[in-house]
Parts: structure tokens; C-alpha cells; sequence
């Protein structure tokens, strides 16, 4: 096994307060590790952890709307979670059957980190299929 990769979350500079007294989130508490075991991700007071064995795929999507993107959101539709802190884009994650998080199955996550493209690199390092949606 190897040390988990960490990517930190990008945190947009106008959502620094509102992320800090809603989510506890700092520099040091917004990342999202992969490792060859585990993917987790840290928001402030909230962590989510799931068997890398159960992700299916990865997709880069965004940029999305601020009022949309901001924070940790739970689709109502779906069921997905994002842990964000900018609106300039993020990797999903899908999962094989859905991963509990508290009273919650998760489907899929999103993650906006920093570097899209290293996290979602990392991911095809350990065999995980995905594409680079934006721009469509």
C-alpha cells in the first residue's frame, strides 16, 4: 500500500467566511485523499469515506452556478453529495451501489478540488475509467 494522495478543495475567496462558520472548513480541513484502499473526503466537521474498490468511474464536470455549488450539497433527485468550495468545477465520483453516510446511501460524490486533472489522474492510475466532460 502507498500514502494516500491528498488534493486540497478549492475554496473561492468570497466563500471563505460563509465555508468556515457553516462547515468548519480551513486550509487544512478541505481535501479529498485517494489512496489504494480508500477515497475520502474532509469538509470542515464533515468526512466522507468510501473503498476505493467501489468507485465505477469518474467524470470532471462544472463550472457551475455559485448559488448551486457552494458547500455540501445533497441532490434531492439523486441522492448525490458535493463537497465544494468554488464553482469552478469538481469530479464526480460514481459507485458501484450506493455508500452510507449517516441516514444517507450515497450514489456518487463530487469533489472540487484544485487540480481536476491530478485527482482524476490518480484515479486512472489505480484503474478507474473516466472522461473530461467540460466544455460539452
Amino acid at each position: 500500500m502507498t500514502t494516500p494522495t491528498r488534493f486540497p478543495i478549492r475554496i473561492g475567496s468570497k466563500s471563505v467566511p460563509l465555508l468556515r462558520v457553516v462547515f468548519g472548513v480551513t486550509p487544512d480541513r478541505a481535501w479529498a485523499s485517494v489512496g489504494d484502499a480508500t477515497i475520502t473526503v474532509r469538509f470542515g466537521r464533515f468526512e466522507f469515506t468510501a473503498p476505493i474498490a467501489s468507485v465505477t468511474r469518474w467524470r470532471i464536470e462544472g463550472p457551475w452556478r455559485w448559488i448551486t455549488a457552494i458547500g455540501i450539497r445533497r441532490s434531492i433527485r439523486h441522492g448525490d453529495v458535493s463537497f465544494a468550495g468554488s464553482p469552478a468545477g469538481g469530479v464526480r465520483l460514481d459507485f458501484r451501489a450506493p455508500v452510507r453516510w449517516g441516514p444517507w446511501a450515497v450514489p456518487a460524490i463530487y469533489a472540487g478540488v484544485e487540480d481536476l486533472e491530478g485527482f482524476a489522474g490518480e484515479l486512472s492510475r489505480l484503474g478507474i475509467p473516466g472522461e473530461d466532460a467540460r466544455g460539452r
